[in-house]
């Protein structure tokens, strides 16, 4: 946890505003709060990016509006919603009262978040590593972008005492490949988000989900010796297309 705390710190400190990038599909999974609050206890400006918003419904999205502010919807894929989010840096960049210089914004998030990728729509350039694959950045970097926007990039880092896996790999944290139990995370996120899965599989929602892992693995013609459905290997097939955002 030290590490960690010196690292977001850092950057903190750097910073005159931070961006809090949170995946659309889980914003309170991907909130920190030591991390606002060490923003807060420093009176840094602090705007919450909720990326991938192309992923959810609008009734999500008007949820999660209610509840995070200042906050901004973008897709940093599919370039939405930046210029509003740049719009916003140089409103809160006026209540910092930063003038004459470059506004110096740190980006903040777990891993696999986006951070890299809407560093790059706001450059407008491919200045940051983008990639599905979580830790692709590793280090601080800072960025110029338009507008007297200056960004620094920083490593995803996730906090040491955080141990549950289901909730790492749900929001990308840990790499579809490296789940040590991929059946119980496919799982977590039927239960947390009931028929989506179903849904895009074309399967007909039950509440057993192993018989519904099966249904899908023989759909899919994901088999094990004898015909039998393979679930460990369809759960983590799934889990693959959920972190790169296919499965909507």
């Amino acid at each position: 946890m030290a590490g960690f705390v010196k690292q977001v710190t850092s950057v903190i400190l750097k910073a005159d505003i931070l961006l809090f990038v949170l995946d659309a599909r889980a914003p309170g999974e991907t909130r920190n709060s030591r991390v606002e609050h060490i923003i807060s206890d420093n009176g840094k400006g602090l705007i919450f990016v909720i990326n991938k918003s192309d992923l959810v419904d609008k009734k999500s999205l008007a949820g999660i509006s209610r509840l995070l502010s200042p906050c901004v919807f973008i897709s940093a894929s599919e370039k939405r919603g930046i210029g509003l989010l740049r719009e916003r840096i140089l409103i809160e960049a006026s209540k910092q009262k930063v003038r004459g210089r470059d506004v110096i914004v740190g980006v903040l998030g777990y891993p696999n978040v986006g951070k890299s990728s809407l560093i790059n729509a706001l450059s407008t350039r491919n200045a940051a590593p983008a990639s599905n694959v979580a830790g692709t950045t590793r280090s601080v970097r800072a960025v110029r972008s338009k507008g007297g926007i200056t960004l620094i990039d920083t490593p995803g880092v996730i906090p040491s005492d955080e141990k549950d896996e289901a909730k790492l790999a749900s929001i990308g944290s840990v790499d579809f490949s490296r789940v040590r139990d991929p059946e119980s995370v496919f799982f977590e996120l039927m239960g947390s988000h009931p028929g989506i899965i179903e849904r895009f599989y074309g399967v007909d929602a039950s509440d057993d989900k192993e018989e519904t892992l099966e249904r899908i693995a023989l759909k899919k013609r994901v088999l094990a010796k004898g015909g039998e459905p393979d679930s460990s290997r369809m759960a983590r097939l799934i889990l693959q297309e959920w972190q790169k955002g296919t499965i909507r």
